[in-house]
């Protein structure tokens, strides 16, 4: 089994290291290659995603990725800034369906913003569509206002849009999760007041009548971002669109403790995956060694069990991060008196030794 492993910027590197070393303390076969991307990308090769970084990608079996992004190329032309490389491996390798578990872990309960009683025993399941919405449609771009009040200067414009097989794709993945889980599902849209969105629950309810043993509610983004602070553990399967999912998973990140510890995995129709965390690339602490990795290691889990049909592994993975956090190894951003600080090398090195 082949593993493109692409580490990109900032953390990146760090955190992905440690989750390889986690894959390699497994006993495996594992074939892994590595490749640049996002701005490592642009400075060896002049593009975010060179194009044997693409083929090494579309070649392997799974993908795992660091993060992209560094300030120094925020002056870029927008083609060429390193969030491209994501972007275009999303759409390159039809990852159309993101899954985000946000697990609350009994150990991090006080590292979590909310009162343990509202946030204990969390469990949800974030699902955004992800090649979608108004960060791929068209047209777009700068132009001379056309009407309106202020008709005649620049103005800035993007075109929400989504397809019906678009939103059907996404919806049976989300009915199909619940049905493994709590078999409930919410649709978060904006309905009220967006024609995308009043299409978007449209179809997903067409879709819920294959299946009548699922729940399906249907919510407002602003109501569900209120629930998800007011009573995070009424959700179970949240299915939305592209970028209502890009700012809820982040919500939801916060109540586990710490983005840190949210692994994700984007995978195609036929399960093929790029596995990421849902944090970015953190240039202000990059190289000082204290960056989590468990969100990292926890998706390079997440790929096992969704791409390399190794679940046993996976579920060995999982129970070491249960037991390294039981042990009371925290690095800074889940720290709390009376817990062990490491970096990231250490949280590493406890999660090998955890295996073995």
């Amino acid at each position: 089994m082949k593993i493109a492993i692409l580490p990109g910027d900032g953390i990146g590197p760090e955190i992905t290291a440690q989750a390889v070393r986690v894959l390699n303390a497994l006993g495996e076969n594992f074939e892994m290659e590595q490749a640049d991307v996002g701005g490592a990308g642009y400075a060896a090769h002049g593009h975010p995603l060179p194009p044997a970084s693409l083929a090494l990608a579309k070649g392997a079996d799974a993908v795992l990725f660091g993060a992209v992004g560094d300030y120094k190329y925020d002056t870029l032309e927008r083609a060429l800034r390193p969030e491209q490389a994501i972007l275009g491996l999303r759409r390159e390798l039809g990852l159309f369906a993101n899954l985000r578990p946000a697990i609350l872990y009994p150990e991090l309960a006080g590292a979590s913003t909310l009162k343990p009683e509202v946030v204990s025993g969390l469990d949800i399941l974030i699902i955004r569509e992800l090649t979608g919405d108004i960060y791929f449609g068209k047209p777009r771009g700068v132009r001379e206002c056309p009407d309106g009040p202020f008709k005649g200067e620049r103005e800035g414009f993007d075109t929400m849009r989504y397809a019906e097989s678009e939103i059907r794709r996404i919806a049976h993945v989300a009915f199909q999760a619940a049905r493994k889980r709590g078999k409930r599902v919410t649709s978060v849209d904006k309905a009220n007041v967006l024609e995308t969105f009043q299409f978007w629950r449209d179809i997903v309810t067409e879709v819920h009548q294959d299946y009548a043993d699922v729940e399906l509610e249907h919510m407002y983004v602003d109501n569900a971002a209120m629930q998800l602070v007011r009573a995070p553990k009424k959700f179970d399967v949240i299915v939305t669109g592209n970028m209502f999912g890009d700012i809820l998973s982040d919500c939801a990140a916060m109540l586990t403790g710490s983005i840190g510890m949210l692994p994700s995995a984007s995978l195609d129709a036929n399960n093929k995956g790029l596995y990421e965390p849902s944090h970015g690339s953190a240039p202000d602490i990059a190289g000082k060694g204290i960056a989590n990795p468990l969100a990292t290691i926890l998706s390079a889990a997440m790929m096992l069990r969704y791409s390399l049909n190794m679940a046993a592994q996976a579920d060995r993975i999982e129970a070491a991060v249960k037991q390294v956090l039981a042990q009371g190894l925290r690095t800074p951003d889940i720290y709390e008196a009376g817990t062990t600080k490491v970096g990231t090398a250490e949280m590493g090195d406890a999660v090998v030794n955890a295996l073995r």
